[in-house]
């Protein structure tokens, strides 16, 4: 099977459980550190899928690599290469597709609950997932959904939180989550829990019931990365 390539924009965000995921599967899979100025490789015909990650910056910043992303986001769309995008991965998405990204009411960060769209589900994308299910949040920025995509989750702070598009999905959450990433990113951006906002958390309540938030998110992963894998095997498989 060819590997599935995933972009890195933060120093400090490997794939976390998603990589777990992956290796446990033994599905080959291969990172481009863009953080550390790797160029955007615009081929295709060596990977079977594509995932990209969050970001500390905002898709409407004049990133040199941008352009690059948001141009292989839009070959794989044409050539049907299944995409996942995480936070800002799922930003470029939109904006690759038509969409507009723009700032949100505040800073969405820690564990806030979502909640399922099942009338937009007609795929099951997300059956066996309960209608609501907390998640980890970490953004402030929020997108427009492509043309042709649905809708499937929505949170009470930011009402799009995921969408599909065929064998394409983006989640503005965070189901990748480790207690180390969650440690990393508090040691490196906590100056963002003390900005004024309504759906931000403390580090205390981030950190209570750690294991059993955890635990719960990494069920929902299971689901969720189990239905787009097994998009990406069945494209391998008529290959």
């Amino acid at each position: 099977m060819k590997p599935i390539r995933i972009f890195r924009h933060l120093v400090c965000q490997h794939p976390g459980y998603l990589g777990e995921y992956l290796q446990q599967r033994a599905i080959p899979w291969e990172m481009v550190c863009i953080d550390e100025e790797h160029p955007v490789p615009q081929q295709m015909d060596d990977v079977s899928a594509m995932v990209f990650m969050g970001a500390g910056v905002s898709v409407n910043d004049p990133l040199p690599w941008l352009e690059g992303e948001l141009q292989l986001i839009r070959k794989a769309f044409d050539r049907d290469v299944p995409v996942m995008g995480v936070c800002f991965g799922a930003q470029l998405m939109s904006k690759a597709l038509g969409g507009v990204i723009s700032r949100g009411e505040g800073m969405e960060i820690g564990w806030h609950p979502v909640q399922k769209l099942a009338m937009n589900d007609p795929q099951g994308w997300l059956d066996g997932i309960p209608d609501q299910f907390n998640a980890f949040h970490w953004h402030a920025d929020t997108y427009t959904l492509p043309t042709q995509s649905q809708h499937l989750l929505r949170s009470e702070c930011f009402d799009q939180q995921g969408f599909v598009m065929g064998d394409h999905i983006g989640m503005q959450f965070h189901l990748e989550m480790t207690r180390e990433m969650l440690e990393n990113w508090i040691e490196r951006y906590g100056s963002d829990l003390l900005l004024d906002s309504a759906c931000s958390q403390s580090a205390q309540m981030i950190f209570k019931s750690l294991d059993q938030h955890m635990e719960q998110l990494h069920k929902i992963s299971d689901l969720i990365y189990g239905r787009w894998l097994q998009r990406v095997l069945d494209r391998q498989g008529k290959a």
